[in-house]
């Protein structure tokens, strides 16, 4: 039975984050409960970052990568907040 609740606990533990990486940076963007929900946040900064290269070109930014990982709540950091949508905010990657 104890196995049972760990693996129960383990399962609810796992979120599915929204990775942003600029290089060999990395961060946690956005994290949801369903894979499906982390799949549409990531196809819309994707679709963000299209719309907005140029600007990202002029302004010399990198585009950010953006992919879907599980995350356990453990593993997020503890000032942990959501990213914007290009990634960056006063032109530094946060």
């Amino acid at each position: 039975m104890a196995e049972i609740l760990k693996l129960a606990s383990a399962r609810d533990d796992t979120l599915w984050a929204v990775m942003a990486r600029i290089g060999r940076t990395s961060r946690v963007a956005e994290i949801y409960p369903s894979r499906a929900a982390a799949l549409a946040d990531r196809d819309w900064r994707e679709a963000q970052v299209a719309a907005h290269a140029a600007f990202l070109r002029t302004s010399k930014q990198p585009p950010p990568f953006y992919s879907v990982a599980p995350v356990r709540r453990t593993d997020l950091p503890k000032g942990w907040k959501p990213l914007p949508a290009l990634g960056f905010l006063r032109g530094q990657f946060i």
